[in-house]
């Protein structure tokens, strides 16, 4: 049986206002208009899905069985709208992200994004936090997620939080006879920096033995067990321990990613993206 959304919408402003007056009003509908939808749906149902008092509505057992079906029939109809939805939309987005966010739920909300609104053209970077914080100062980009420090006057919209930590690899073997070896991207590099200040605080002895622009190579160094590196939690890899107190490792900066923007960037298609973005971090999909 099909059932018309109209009807489902009826009942589910109904149970919400808990009221068929004001759900008319919801629904700029009249009120003896929405009493007979809620017939019309109690008839294709063959059930009593509603009991109304002079103080009260209740619904029956199967009406609270029914309401949840509703709900779910009208959320999916509403999402299917949405990604055929027509837009008037358009433009450039430039968007830079770091290698480190990309993960697993970046690239479909650049799918979706595109679906969604294909009168937009994406322009995607991907480089180093300094890097793109540079890029949208001097307008080059309209939005970014960088990392931010504590301290710093970052502005923005924070979309995840993490914190530094020390990491090697399992097999990592280290005796102390020599100073330890580090695996570092070349400065200005804020993993770097984070480490080089932390550890100018302490007493051990150490010394840059790995050096790569490539966050992929340091890696590889670390999962070698060549050596120890700074990197956030989010970013170890199978094969990777966090090490921090071992051989005198001074703890670690908290930090976070955060949306940023250029002074001209908020056009209407970068804010759509940046919403869309903000939403997801907030769901955990990114």
């Amino acid at each position: 049986m099909d059932f018309d959304p109209a009807l489902l919408r009826a009942f589910v402003a109904i149970k919400e206002t808990d009221s068929f007056t004001r759900a008319a009003e919801r629904l700029h509908l009249s009120q003896s208009a929405i009493s007979h939808q809620i017939r019309r749906l109690e008839e294709q149902a063959g059930t009593t899905l509603l009991v109304r008092t002079t103080r009260r509505l209740t619904l029956t057992e199967d009406g609270e069985d029914f309401l949840r079906h509703a709900e779910h029939v009208l959320r999916a109809q509403d999402a299917l709208s949405r990604r055929f939805e027509t837009s008037s939309v358009s433009g450039t987005v430039r968007f830079g992200v770091p290698e480190n966010f990309i993960g697993d739920g970046l690239p479909p909300l650049l799918t979706r994004f595109a679906r969604q609104f294909p009168a937009v053209r994406l322009d995607v970077t991907v480089g180093t936090y300094l890097d793109l914080r540079a890029q949208v100062d001097a307008d080059g980009l309209d939005l970014a997620v960088v990392m931010t420090l504590p301290g710093s006057q970052a502005g923005g919209t924070v979309l995840r939080e993490t914190r530094f930590v020390w990491a090697a690899a399992q097999s990592f073997d280290f005796t102390g006879e020599a100073p330890l070896p580090l695996a570092f991207a070349p400065a200005p590099c804020m993993h770097r920096q984070v480490a080089v200040e932390a550890l100018a605080s302490s007493t051990v002895d150490w010394r840059v033995a790995f050096t790569s622009p490539s966050q992929q190579g340091l890696r590889a160094a670390v999962l070698a067990g060549l050596a120890v590196t700074a990197l956030p939690l989010g970013d170890l890899e199978p094969g990777m321990v966090v090490i921090d107190g071992q051989y005198g490792l001074p703890p670690l900066l908290d930090a976070d990613f955060r949306l940023i923007w250029s002074i001209t960037g908020k056009t209407p298609a970068a804010n759509t993206f940046g919403q869309l973005l903000v939403e997801m971090s907030e769901s955990s999909s990114i």
